[in-house]
């Protein structure tokens, strides 16, 4: 696969699309399933508990707003939002927030953890929603995806 002039997509753990590359831990096709959602790049939803990962590069229009803007963006169409932690950390030898939430969205209440670090003129993002006091069980699986984050140089 050459990665310019290619489509989006994912192959191998790495995801390419026009402007930007990056590698992340993919979760297990056996517990996983990819769906697509709006506004990210790729998304997996848990085939029996409904949990769901997800993680978006923006490269273009984002500006220049501070990491906790950008976290209250990811969280438009939550309600009743109660921050439990948030702390700095690095990801790919670049500071990212990470923050966690209690919240509900369409009345239910969810656990939500977020990640934003802006690296070489794009905003990654990463999230992960579970059912409320249930996100431990997939946790690893969160981290995994985290870990595996690397950009890559411009395609």
């Amino acid at each position: 696969m050459v990665l310019t002039g290619c489509p989006s997509g994912l192959r191998d753990g790495l995801f390419s699309k026009p402007g930007v590359s990056y590698r992340i831990g993919v979760p297990p096709e056996s517990d996983w399933r990819q769906v697509g959602f709006a506004e990210n790049d790729l998304a997996w939803v848990h085939q029996t508990t409904g949990h769901v990962i997800s993680t978006n590069a923006t490269c273009d229009g984002h500006g220049d707003a501070p990491l906790e803007v950008l976290t209250q963006h990811l969280l438009f169409g939550f309600t009743e939002r109660d921050l439990k932690e948030q702390k700095l950390e690095k990801l790919d030898g670049r500071e990212s927030l990470h923050s966690r939430y209690l919240a509900k969205i369409d009345g239910v209440e969810a656990d939500i953890e977020v990640i934003v670090l802006k690296k070489n003129g794009c905003v990654h993002d990463f999230s992960y929603v579970a059912p409320l006091g249930h996100a431990d069980m997939f946790q690893a699986t969160f981290d995994s995806l985290l870990a595996g984050f690397a950009q890559e140089k411009s395609p």
